[in-house]
């Protein structure tokens, strides 16, 4: 008994060869920017002290790296950046104002905390 719920896609030959390029070079830059990206975050807290005065610009430069990686891999892999631009900003305004604020309360209980064990001892 033959299965009719099964569908065969490798026959499903829709697309060109010149797509076919397009579509793999797309992915090879994908790659290639977002393993960019992570080998200089990776880099910079190999180089930089934690104790150095650097260290708090550091810390906001891999902050925005990660949401900069998260709204392109956002673009590219969920294909809204296929979509209109008002589309895009609804769905990424409301997560980049939720990532500012939990970078803010997790900034501010980090500071407070610090404060504590500062002032109480560890």
């Amino acid at each position: 008994m033959e299965r009719d719920d099964i569908i065969e896609y490798s026959l499903d030959g829709h697309h060109s060869e010149e797509a076919g390029v397009k579509i793999r070079k797309k992915i090879w830059f994908v790659t290639a920017l977002l393993t960019a990206i992570t080998a200089v975050e990776v880099v910079l807290g190999m180089m930089i002290k934690q104790h150095s005065d650097f260290w708090p610009f550091v810390k906001w430069f891999f902050i925005i790296l990660t949401i900069v990686k998260a709204a392109y891999i956002v673009l590219i892999f969920m294909h809204l950046g296929e979509e209109r631009k008002g589309l895009k900003f609804v769905i990424l305004i409301p997560y980049f104002i939720f990532m500012m604020y939990l970078i803010f309360i997790l900034l501010w209980e980090g500071t407070a905390v610090g404060e504590t064990l500062s002032t109480y001892g560890s």
